[in-house]
């Protein structure tokens, strides 16, 4: 697998990383896209859960079938069972019509049941069901229906603390359990930060001429060591906002890129002892500057105002890869 980008054929955006961990999970994912057994993802929200599932479909055996998506989040309580499992005529006051569920259209394909946590205890006892032999009830039917269906649940709350207070189901967390991924947030990925902005100002780019194209050097140092609660989807946001605001042709700035001040922009070494927290931030602050300077040390040694011998020092001491 090349190492920094994976593409998505069927969306046009890509997997974009640089670090090691992503690295492994990515090659992990792959494994667990040959099997036909359910997959939680769980992550902080924008972690990119949707996107690794995704991919997950298209390298399975069923790549080239329905991927269908379903934020369970957004169905109102009282509808769940009939958008997931679909209803028969008559079975409620709106009913006018058979309506086909999610089950039945993603049938040889992948199902991908974001914010999972979200579903009714009907609606969750209905989904064991479908997991464990394939079967389900549209809602007021009388005759067992089959759905050949890979799904793929994700969250972004902890799963066994939701069993544990009541909301979800201990057999179904479990059945869903099997095969697990963990998507890290932004702060523990910060070597895929530069790549991950590189990627999303070529796309602006694309999009519209004449946008900055670049960061100035203590700009990329503020993406370094901002916390991302909102993680990968916050970062494009605020580069959405910065392509918008910054002059043309020029590098985007502090001031355009406006991210928050004072105590509610922690910097993204929580729970690490200073060494490390230097450590981190010289590697992914060098890396930056070099991939700015399309890995010219020369370049990147004059822009950090140090010699050119003491930064091939730093590069073999951090084991930054470039």
């Amino acid at each position: 697998m090349k190492q920094g980008t994976n593409p998505d054929t069927e969306t046009g955006y890509e997997i974009i990383w640089k670090s090691k961990i992503i690295g492994r999970i990515l090659n992990q994912a792959d494994r667990i896209a040959l099997s036909d057994l359910p997959v939680l993802v769980s992550g902080e929200s924008g972690t990119g859960k949707e996107l690794l599932a995704k991919r997950l479909h298209r390298k399975s055996k069923r790549g080239e079938r329905q991927f269908i998506s379903v934020n369970c989040a957004t169905i109102p309580n009282h509808l769940v069972e009939s958008e997931l499992f679909g209803h028969v005529r008559g079975s409620f006051t709106d009913a006018i019509r058979d309506r086909t569920g999610y089950f039945e259209r993603a049938n040889s394909g992948t199902l991908f049941l974001d914010e999972v946590t979200e579903l009714t205890p009907a609606a969750q006892g209905k989904l064991l069901r479908i997991l464990q032999d394939g079967r389900f009830l549209r809602v007021g039917d009388e005759v067992e229906m089959k759905s050949d269906v890979r799904v793929i649940a994700a969250t972004n709350q902890e799963l066994e603390t939701c069993v544990r207070v009541g909301k979800f189901r201990q057999d179904l967390y479990y059945r869903l359990a099997v095969l697990q991924i963990e998507l890290p947030p932004l702060r523990e990925r910060l070597d895929d930060i530069p790549a991950l902005v590189e990627h999303f100002l070529s796309r602006y780019n694309a999009d519209k001429a004449d946008v900055p194209s670049t960061l100035s050097v203590e700009t990329m140092g503020a993406l370094l060591t901002y916390h991302w609660p909102g993680n990968i989807r916050e970062l494009q946001n605020y580069l959405e906002r910065a392509v918008t605001m910054g002059g043309k042709g020029k590098k985007i700035t502090l001031e355009e890129l406006a991210l928050p001040r004072g105590k509610d922009a922690a910097f993204g070494y929580v729970g690490r002892n200073f060494r490390t927290a230097v450590r981190v931030f010289k590697r992914s602050f060098i890396r930056g500057v070099l991939e700015e300077h399309g890995g010219n040390r020369t370049h990147a040694a004059k822009a950090l105002e140090i010699q050119r011998t003491y930064l091939s020092r730093m590069i073999k001491e951090l084991n930054i890869d470039i």
